[in-house]
């Protein structure tokens, strides 16, 4: 029984071992548009969690210019996905800007939403506001 009882307090250890040694991310998470394989930029960061992130961009429009451009159809349905999820998002928006003109595009509550039925070059913006604080994030895409 004392063998027993030992190998069992063994194996609880160990296991409470590799628990501890485990390295957590808390950074701000990477923003992906799934369907189209569009990872967006970081902009603005203010994010607290293990420690403070910060990072500003002055000019959020021309950041997401210098992306890469990605081809999408038109009206084609697309998931916001992030690569780490230790926080509670409390608001989530998207974005889009062409020719200079703002508009915010429907998220349902799963975060899928369509790009334009119009054809042309679009700059996306995702806020993301968490009780970690706030991120921002840009991309490049182009509906045809």
């Amino acid at each position: 029984m004392k063998k027993v009882l030992s190998v069992l307090l063994l194996g609880i250890l160990f296991t409470l071992t590799g628990c501890i040694g485990e390295d957590y991310d808390f950074t701000p998470p990477s923003v992906t548009l799934f369907e189209s394989d569009i990872t967006l930029k970081e902009a603005n960061i203010d994010w607290n969690s293990d420690k403070q992130y910060q990072k500003e961009t002055k000019d959020i429009l021309q950041l997401a210019k210098k992306q890469t451009q990605k081809s999408v159809s038109p009206n084609e349905k697309d998931l916001i996905i992030f690569d780490s999820e230790d926080f509670r998002v409390d608001e989530l928006t998207i974005h889009l800007w062409s020719e200079g003109e703002k508009s915010k595009i429907e998220l349902d509550k799963n975060r899928y939403f369509h790009f334009p039925k119009e054809k042309g070059e679009y700059l996306i913006e995702v806020d993301l506001l968490t009780d970690k604080g706030t991120a921002e994030y840009v991309g490049n895409v182009v509906v045809e």
